[in-house]
């Protein structure tokens, strides 16, 4: 196991509403459970967290550099080998490439291997609407993942699937349903 009492813990956000409390949500509930916490972006949602000083806090929080870019093969790995993974928000585009083992940036190709490693567990929030879960092809990406073992926070329990622009747009997402499917689970 990693350095926390825990483990490593590879947290991923995408590009989806909800990624902006990564931090708040996810990152400090996780450190605070024993966790170190490796976090990566995709190339968009790093954008985000960079305008408005996100990636700054999530890299003095967890002592890691925030990755959203691949690294040069001459440069050292800037994390260390993650215990398990966890995807939150995962955007629609991020479920459909997964699911079909595409991995066209650093945060796919790392919950891909993920994936296909024995013993490294893979949780996935999908922050999608209701128009997303309609597309023909979103019910093959789910059933693809869950084949795959990943550990899905879905259905309408954790997270009710709202029409495009009809929810509140501070939606709050399901923090504490994706820290439970943790190995050793979240407090009550």
């Amino acid at each position: 196991m990693g350095a926390g009492s825990r483990g490593v813990l590879g947290v991923v956000g995408t590009a989806a509403d909800g990624v902006e409390k990564l931090r708040t949500g996810l990152v400090e509930p996780a450190v605070a459970l024993g966790w170190q916490v490796a976090v990566t972006l995709t190339p968009t949602a790093g954008r985000w967290l960079r305008a408005d000083g996100e990636l700054d806090r999530l890299e003095s929080l967890t002592g890691l550099p925030v990755r959203d870019t691949p690294r040069l093969p001459s440069e050292p790995r800037p994390h260390p080998v993650a215990d398990c993974h966890v995807v939150a928000p995962a955007s629609a585009d991020y479920v459909a490439k997964l699911a079909t083992g595409i991995a066209d940036n650093q945060a796919l190709t790392q919950v891909g291997e993920a994936i296909g490693t024995i013993g490294v567990p893979v949780v996935l929030f999908p922050g999608v609407n209701a128009a997303h879960a309609r597309h023909p092809a979103w019910s093959g990406h789910i059933a693809a993942l869950r084949a795959a073992g990943v550990r899905l926070v879905y259905g309408p329990h954790v997270w009710p699937l709202l029409e495009p622009r009809e929810g509140p747009a501070d939606r709050e997402l399901p923090w504490q349903a994706v820290l439970a499917e943790l190995p050793g689970g979240a407090p009550a």
